[in-house]
């Protein structure tokens, strides 16, 4: 056995879109993995449940997290509160210590954190500031943290995606905020988990943050427009008003789509800023070896969705789509 094969990587957050992704490429990478999850059963029936060693108990346990974080080498964390009460920002700014403070006492070599792409200087909303918040704690603990921050990441699984496809698939005319215009750089599931795959062998003096996105800078707009194109529907007609606030629109989009209200709040306020990469990642964690466009990613998220769409996607290179083999 390798000294690879005899690493283990311990995964946050598997119950949830990323983490539950993320697991099989670790155990193809001969990664040993370990979940931690407060319903043991709920993850025994995924395809890579019985290959993996199940921490059943809640992450705000220090007991469990000894527990899960003992012997691990690399520690990813994924958790993050989408919904909540008022008080969801002092949660994980007391669970963010509490697991690096574990993850230091038990030798642990290197945490990874999925966090939220964010403008500087500017005000943040309360949940995109929170995740900045977690970031910067990691950053400034003994252990070595790579915080890697990303937009609307594009797949089956993906909140953010699962509004945008909603959106245009259910109103072809749409009166929609003014921040629908800002720039977004959206990144396709398998390139983001290059990233993750990448940052667990970093060098230990790397203890940074990474901006990650995909190869394409678009507006919300652009990106209802283009998902129309590739699944084969009308174009849509967006009209921005001034007068849509993130609590209107978050209501909105409930009205709209399978989306509850308070899920989709954190995702309407980080729309409310420019989201693009700031520094180039690929010079430390390395390119995608085919990075996603845009309309690739949505034709590859939806050839996973569930029965709920009615629409047919259309072959690459079909009227409508973006032919190019990226």
């Amino acid at each position: 056995m390798s000294a690879t094969e005899e690493r283990t990587a311990l995964v946050t957050g598997a119950s949830g879109y990323v983490g539950g992704e993320l697991v099989p490429r670790l155990l193809d990478a001969g990664w040993k993995v370990r979940v931690i999850t407060r319903n043991a059963a709920s993850l025994r029936d995924r395809p890579w449940g019985s290959a993996v060693e199940i921490v059943e108990g809640d992450a705000d346990d220090p007991q469990i997290l000894e527990q899960a974080l003992r012997g691990a080498e690399v520690a990813y964390y994924l958790i993050h509160s989408m919904a909540g009460g008022s008080d969801f920002a002092s949660r994980d700014r007391e669970l963010a210590h509490s697991f690096a403070a574990v993850a230091d006492a038990e030798g642990v070599r290197r945490i990874v954190y999925l966090g939220g792409l964010h403008p500087d200087g500017e005000e943040l909303s309360p949940h995109l500031a929170s995740r900045v918040e977690v970031g910067e704690i990691f950053l400034r603990t003994p252990v070595p943290a790579a915080v890697l921050q990303a937009a609307v990441v594009l797949g089956a699984g993906s909140i953010s995606f699962q509004m945008l496809r909603y959106l245009s698939d259910r109103l072809p005319v749409m009166l929609a905020p003014r921040w629908l215009r800002n720039r977004i750089q959206p990144i396709g599931i398998e390139d983001l988990l290059h990233y993750l795959l990448r940052a667990a062998d970093l060098p230990d003096e790397v203890n940074r943050s990474f901006d990650v996105g995909g190869p394409e800078v678009l507006t919300y707009a652009d990106m209802i427009q283009r998902f129309a194109a590739v699944t084969g529907l009308r174009s849509r007609w967006v009209i921005t008003v001034p007068v849509l606030t993130p609590g209107l629109a978050s209501r909105w989009i409930g009205l709209v789509t399978p989306l509850d209200t308070k899920v989709a709040r954190p995702l309407v306020d980080s729309l409310v800023h420019e989201v693009v990469c700031r520094d180039d990642a690929d010079q430390v964690l390395g390119a995608p070896p085919e990075p996603t466009g845009y309309d690739d990613a949505v034709r590859a998220a939806m050839a996973r969705v569930g029965p709920d769409r009615f629409v047919v996607l259309r072959r690459p290179g079909s009227a409508g789509t973006d032919p190019s083999p990226r």
